[in-house]
């Protein structure tokens, strides 16, 4: 991984700040995708006190709005000409009511899904500049509770917080599924992966009943290294370099939910993100 550029959302905390760690003692240059600028920085030098590698750079966005997802994505396309590994990891479980972005997309699905496939798409040209760039999302077992409606796709029916972070999971898969198939012909693969039981500050702006859930949870959770590493391995190992389209879990290709792999439910995901992003073009 030595020079090789590895961008990362959500970077300054859990299992993101684990894999920037990781993969930064291997010598890659980390590109720290963040909202918060202090606690980036914090963990900027933290990261570089532990590794030795001072290679590591911090973008700022709030990846709830589109428009920062742009820019963003403009700024990292203006000093790099290339990526070589993307890692879509940002995300929330949101609050028990339903939350609007400014865009007036549900706060959950355009974090944990919109994002992912916005940012992919606009730095798709560097990914291939790459030569054989790899694309990961994070996604999660939850996704197995989940039903993709399209005519509910936000859950304007029948919302909670916790459907509403099994829905965008679901969507990671069946966005990573879809990829894949259009990425077909490069030397670029994409992948997702399920961290397991993370032991992070995943859900403090969820519910108070589900923050003390998850609290009492936490002494039989994974530490975040544990959960990063499934990720760690999708963005550096040679074994993993000609698998695209799969949903991992412990470093293993894992069979997704039957609504995971239904190819034309993913191609309308496809389609309908597109609109909902006001992208002109996607991949193809």
């Amino acid at each position: 991984m030595k020079d090789k550029i590895c961008v990362i959302t959500g970077a300054n905390s859990g299992i993101g700040k684990s894999m920037a760690k990781t993969i930064a003692r291997k010598n890659a240059r980390i590109v720290m995708v963040c909202r918060n600028l202090e606690k980036a920085e914090q963990t900027r030098q933290e990261i570089i006190s532990e590794t030795r590698n001072e290679a590591i750079d911090i973008f700022l966005a709030d990846l709830s709005k589109q428009a920062e997802i742009r820019k963003v994505a403009e700024e990292i396309q203006s000093k790099y000409a290339r990526i070589d590994v993307l890692i879509n990891n940002a995300g929330l479980i949101a609050k028990s009511y339903r939350e609007l972005t400014q865009d007036g997309l549900e706060l959950t699905f355009a974090i944990n899904h919109i994002a992912y496939f916005m940012l992919t798409n606009l730095l798709i040209d560097q990914v291939k500049a790459s030569g054989k760039g790899r694309i990961i999302s994070v996604s999660s077992e939850a996704h197995r509770f989940a039903t993709l409606d399209l005519e509910n796709l936000q859950l304007e029916k029948g919302y909670n917080n916790m459907k509403a972070y099994a829905l965008s999971k679901l969507c990671n898969i069946l966005f990573t599924r879809e990829l894949a198939k259009r990425l077909q012909g490069t030397d670029i693969v994409a992948n997702c992966f399920h961290p397991g039981g993370v032991a992070t500050n995943f859900a403090q702006d969820a519910s108070p009943w589900m923050r003390t859930l998850m609290n009492l949870g936490k002494p039989f959770l994974s530490t975040p290294d544990q959960g990063a590493d499934t990720g760690v391995y999708l963005a550096t190992n040679p074994e993993v370099g000609n698998i695209s389209g799969e949903y991992f879990a412990r470093r293993h290709v894992k069979l997704s939910s039957r609504e995971a792999r239904d190819e034309l439910k993913a191609k309308r995901l496809w389609e309908v993100s597109a609109e909902l992003s006001k992208l002109k073009e996607t991949i193809y």
